[in-house]
């Protein structure tokens, strides 16, 4: 059985909150939590990234298009992308897409599955009893 994952992400990439406003926010984002029936766990992380982290959808992810051609973008490149800066985070989000070769931003793609970026993020993680760790993101 795999995890279920929703990530809160501010609308700005950059931004990160004072640590009692994260607090707060996470014990918000906690009160929103559905009601879960007995044996499943619900855990919220949050965390500050020290640069530009992708908060993915994993697996789960199906299609990526772009709003200035209206093309699909092809997913290698995406994957390509995300091992570049696996390790050191992106300095930047600008970018120029392979479809049209427009210069634009990865946050202004569009992605079926949402994904995003962010320096501050919620997590919200929901599993089995004991199951924590083997899912999809």
């Amino acid at each position: 059985m795999s995890d279920d994952v929703l990530s809160v992400i501010p609308t700005d990439p950059h931004w990160q909150p004072e640590p009692a406003a994260a607090e707060c926010a996470a014990s918000l984002v906690e009160d929103l939590a559905p009601g879960l029936p007995d044996g499943v766990d619900v855990e919220i992380d949050v965390t500050w990234h020290d640069v530009l982290t992708i908060v993915d959808c994993g697996q789960n992810l199906q299609k990526i298009g772009c709003l200035q051609c209206g093309a699909s973008i092809d997913t290698e490149w995406w994957a390509d992308l995300l091992e570049a800066h696996c390790d050191d985070g992106f300095a930047t989000l600008a970018v120029v897409v392979p479809c049209c070769g427009a210069a634009t931003s990865l946050d202004a793609l569009e992605y079926d599955w949402p994904c995003g970026f962010a320096r501050f993020e919620i997590a919200i993680w929901i599993s089995s009893r004991g199951n924590r760790g083997g899912g999809n993101a």
